[in-house]
């Protein structure tokens, strides 16, 4: 008759087998049902929700990217983009829409560099889209908390509409029924604001004949 193992032996043991199957569980089986049943039900969702045009990726609805013109000189570090007039324009992002940099400016309201860039960038959209200063929204001249949002605010959208229709040739009407048809609600109907997701709106954009 063969000697029992020791007890610590025997505990170790069935540690390593409960290891083994938690693993296969947790580790394999568990993450292969959860993706199964998202590929299926929510395809989509699952992989990013990317958008598509002409059958080539063109980013995320996720994800806010800048609209700008080519610049001069690619090679040169200290050239500034300008903002594309062809395009409705997004949110200021402390971390140029770089999702590796998500995150806001860390500047209080009082900061004197944060009211400075404030004033500038509010006479700088007011020129780029030709209205009064006074007029351009909050959003416009703010950065988002995470530097990715791809939502503008109705009023941001509604400014612009009449610089895309003018570089576009598409009337003001036509855009302003997109801007409606890609305005997200509230969250649950009372959290947060309505708010125009840019990238899906400037994907309709560049559709519109």
């Amino acid at each position: 008759m063969s000697k029992p193992l020791p007890t610590l032996v025997r505990t170790h043991l069935t540690a390593l087998r409960m290891l083994l199957v938690m693993t296969v569980i947790v580790g394999l089986a568990y993450p292969l049902l959860v993706t199964g049943i998202s590929q299926v039900a929510f395809p989509a969702k699952a992989n990013g929700s990317i958008v598509k045009a002409d059958g080539k990726e063109i980013g995320s609805s996720l994800l806010g990217q800048s609209y700008d013109l080519p610049k001069q000189n690619p090679d040169d570090p200290d050239e500034q983009a300008k903002p594309d007039p062809k395009w409705f324009q997004p949110r200021f992002s402390a971390g140029n829409f770089d999702p590796k940099s998500s995150g806001a400016t860390n500047l209080g309201p009082n900061d004197e560099e944060l009211t400075k860039a404030i004033q500038d960038r509010r006479a700088a959209i007011a020129a780029f889209d030709g209205v009064d200063a006074a007029s351009v929204p909050a959003d416009a001249v703010t950065s988002s908390g995470s530097g990715l949002d791809p939502h503008i605010s109705v009023a941001y959208a509604k400014e612009q509409v009449n610089r895309v229709a003018k570089e576009r040739g598409i009337s003001a009407e036509t855009l302003n029924r997109l801007i409606d048809q890609y305005t997200d609600t509230r969250a649950l109907g009372f959290l947060g604001q309505d708010g125009v997701n840019v990238v899906l709106l400037n994907k309709a954009v560049s559709e519109t004949k």
